[in-house]
């Protein structure tokens, strides 16, 4: 019970004398000692009950009269008078009332009546051992005691009879159940035909689909009032009827997806506090806190089974009903998986979004291949949509963890999900002051200063009203969102440098490689020096593939060409790779490598003009031109386009196009060294070649590097070609779906072919010989060559 006696001030135990405190303080604790005292006693009787009311075996009536009647007789038997000595008529009286039952059943050391009304100090085994016995005809029942009940009169013993199983009574239901089983296994159910079980199932599978359907528009019409249907649509998650178990379970999983989807808000719901709950608010505010809770409590359920389906798969665990087989818990599995990964997509903003990212990451690591391609498409659309970047880093977090903790062994297709992260520039420190200019107001001064009463207070009121505006305007600064994708890029670098640094001969590396060449240029300056030396002890281990050292070599030139122009650092080294291997690539395999070839190039000559010598362009020119006459049309038209680069970018390129060789040496073209080669004494005769390409656009490149690849005049290219760079017109000219690109225009034939001569001669032939049958049947046999009328329906 609460105690609602108020606390004396201080002021009142400054009056209140020190013997009066202390006999309060004596005599709280007096009461509190007697208050045990008495619960102890009591405990110590409650105890001593129990204990004498399972000592004590109750005896029959019979024995108990004679008992009784015998302690009784002993006991007067010092006092009384002996029978002789006794009158006839009081030893008759006496032998009457001793037939009598309630003599017996009475204390005969009282002296009140049988009917007088109880005593309280009457012991409580006293009233025990009076109650009446039962006869010994009936047969004695075993007894179980239980817990006594305390009310006030005393302690009441409390009693209960074991059931006797009756042996024969059972034997017959037992015998009457097995010829209802018998009588039940002569009358089986009718055996259906396959056509009545499929109407059957069509029609079971209707009724659920008019349900689902029924309790979705409900849902939706009116979210407020009907939140509670979810349960009851969530309820058809466990569907018991095996023949359409699999497909409803489907359907509701889609429809719950669905739903969600439709009816969950546009903010997160955070739980209410105590305080809150306990003020009262209005009934509107009432009844959408109760929407609230109710949605986000039904929303983690369903996530709750989605989960624990994919579960059940993965452990390959069948439930007790036994109602859905193992071959379609994949099939479900499959369902769920889809409706998280929309989820993941379609709500970043409401709760448990990061719980879906901890169920999607590893499931784009799982061995089935429909399964991780869904969740990997998934986390694609999830970071080109996220432009502020907090789903972002909370995928990038798990995916981080998931590499370590399984020591690097994961598939190289969760790390290239990186690629597809929107982060194009993060927060540097000499640009921290610069990154989100806020908006300034006037300050109370120069408002005094500048503007009148008026204009003062017309100033306040749109001062408030922007403030409002900004803050209803729910859009993050710059600087929040520079910061997100700092620490998200962060983790990116530190997964990478740790595979780089632990596990070099990974299958991961590729992939590794591949992003740092992407985001190589936001890698803080710091680790530019320990990066390009890891790079250039990858290429020069041999242990890596062609792509590989080119995601190299890009990796590095990225770096240099960003903050690294401030660094010192020639890397005439990977000039030389690039150089040595170009002849490595031809129409095979290696052509799709082209695109990765040509972004190098970029980087190396057109966006570190000044750093490169003229000897190095010529060289790279020159080999460029012998790699286009081995490769497909698409990459010769961007290699022929990085020369044009080339020769636009650099001066006096026009050299390989005169016939008459100018300084000492001669061209050596098996030469691996770009600078010592002697390119200068060359000339580009494969453009001659290329003139005469089956591909036009392979000739307009040639035929405009022929003449100096001029930017006006009749040898000009025109501006679709010439505005666009080397990589797009790779792409754009490719031949994957093993198509002409450009499409061949259809010619018409000016004289027939061969066949189609060869087909007419024959058809001449064959006429000639018909109309001299059918002459000579006319003329010699008429009668025949009407009954052939008759019978055919050709001629």
């Amino acid at each position: 019970r609460k105690n609602t006696k108020r606390v004396p001030s201080f002021r009142k135990l400054l009056r209140t004398s020190k013997i009066k405190l202390d006999n309060k303080l004596k005599n709280k604790q007096y009461k509190q000692q007697s208050a045990a005292k008495k619960y102890r006693k009591e405990q110590k009787k409650l105890r001593e009950a129990v204990r004498d009311a399972i000592s004590r075996k109750p005896f029959p009536l019979e024995e108990c009269q004679k008992k009784q009647v015998a302690e009784k007789w002993k006991e007067e038997e010092e006092d009384a008078l002996p029978l002789d000595m006794m009158d006839e008529d009081d030893l008759k009286l006496m032998e009457d009332l001793a037939q009598k039952a309630s003599f017996l059943t009475r204390d005969l050391s009282s002296n009140e009546p049988v009917h007088v009304k109880k005593r309280k100090h009457e012991s409580v085994i006293d009233k025990y051992e009076k109650v009446p016995r039962r006869m010994q005809t009936e047969p004695e029942k075993e007894l179980i005691h239980l817990l006594p009940i305390k009310d006030k009169g005393g302690i009441i013993p409390q009693t209960m009879e074991k059931p006797v199983l009756n042996v024969a009574q059972d034997e017959e239901e037992d015998t009457e159940e097995m010829e209802e089983a018998e009588d039940f296994t002569e009358e089986p159910l009718p055996v259906l035909t396959p056509d009545e079980m499929a109407a059957q199932r069509r029609q079971k599978l209707q009724e659920r689909k008019i349900h689902i359907a029924a309790l979705a528009s409900a849902i939706l019409s009116e979210p407020d009032s009907n939140i509670k249907k979810l349960k009851e649509l969530r309820a058809m998650l466990m569907e018991q009827d095996p023949n359409v178990a699999v497909i409803v379970r489907k359907l509701v999983m889609v429809s719950l997806m669905e739903i969600f989807k439709d009816i969950v808000p546009s903010y997160k719901i955070r739980p209410l506090t105590e305080v809150e709950k306990a003020t009262k608010v209005k009934k509107e505010t009432q009844k959408l806190r109760e929407f609230e809770e109710g949605l986000v409590s039904q929303y983690k359920f369903y996530l709750e089974n989605l989960e624990q389906t994919i579960k059940d798969w993965k452990q390959r665990k069948l439930k007790k009903s036994n109602v859905i087989s193992l071959k379609a818990y994949k099939g479900l599995a499959e369902i769920a998986v889809k409706c998280l990964c929309e989820l993941l997509v379609a709500l970043p903003h409401f709760n448990f979004h990061n719980n879906i990212i901890v169920l999607i990451v590893p499931l784009m690591n799982d061995a089935s291949k429909m399964i991780s391609e869904l969740c990997f498409e998934a986390v694609k659309k999830l970071f080109k949509q996220d432009k502020l970047g907090y789903a972002s880093l909370g995928v990038v977090k798990v995916i981080s963890g998931l590499v370590r903790g399984r020591n690097y062994d994961v598939r190289p297709e969760v790390l290239k999900v990186f690629l597809h992260l929107r982060i194009k520039e993060v927060e540097l420190q000499k640009d921290s002051e610069d990154i989100a200019p806020k908006k300034k107001f006037m300050t109370y001064k120069e408002k005094r200063r500048n503007l009148s009463r008026m204009q003062r207070k017309w100033k306040k009121a749109e001062e408030k009203l922007e403030r409002e505006l900004l803050e209803a305007e729910a859009s993050e600064s710059k600087e929040k969102k520079l910061k997100l994708h700092t620490e998200t890029l962060n983790i990116v670098f530190v997964t990478y440098f740790r595979i780089l640094k632990k596990a070099q001969k990974s299958p991961l590396l590729p992939a590794v490689l591949e992003g740092l060449a992407k985001f190589a240029h936001l890698v803080n300056v710091e680790f530019f020096d320990d990066l390009l030396i890891v790079l250039h002890s990858l290429i020069a281990s041999g242990d890596l593939s062609y792509r590989e050292s080119l995601h190299c070599i890009l990796s590095a030139f990225h770096i240099l060409s960003g903050q690294g122009d401030v660094l010192n650092i020639d890397p005439m080294k990977f000039y030389t790779h690039l150089y040595k291997t170009l002849f490595s690539l031809h129409a095979g395999r290696t052509n799709d490598d082209i695109g990765i070839v040509l972004q190098c190039l970029d980087v190396m000559f057109a966006k570190r003009r000044k750093q490169v010598s003229q000897q190095r362009a010529l060289a790279f020119l020159k080999r460029l031109s012998t790699l286009a006459l081995h490769v497909l049309p698409n990459s010769s038209v961007g290699i022929l386009a990085t020369n044009r680069v080339l020769m636009q970018t650099f001066p006096k390129m026009d050299l390989l196009l005169d016939n008459e060789s100018q300084g000492s040496g001669v061209y050596l073209p098996e030469l691996d060294e770009p600078e010592h080669c002697n390119a200068q004494n060359a000339a580009l005769w494969e453009l001659h070649l290329l003139q005469r390409h089956y591909h036009p656009t392979v000739q307009k490149f040639a035929a405009h590097l022929i003449v100096g690849a001029p930017t006006e005049g009749s040898g000009a290219l025109s501006l679709d070609l010439s505005q666009r760079p080397a990589t797009e017109l790779f792409e754009a000219y490719s031949m994957r779906g093993m198509t002409f690109n450009p499409p061949v225009a259809s010619v018409t034939p000016r004289r027939k072919d061969t066949f189609s001569q060869m087909g007419s001669f024959i058809d001449e032939e064959l006429n000639k010989q018909l109309q001299q049958h059918i002459s000579e049947t006319v003329v010699h046999k008429p009668l025949d060559f009407a009954k052939h009328l008759k019978k055919s329906s050709l001629l």
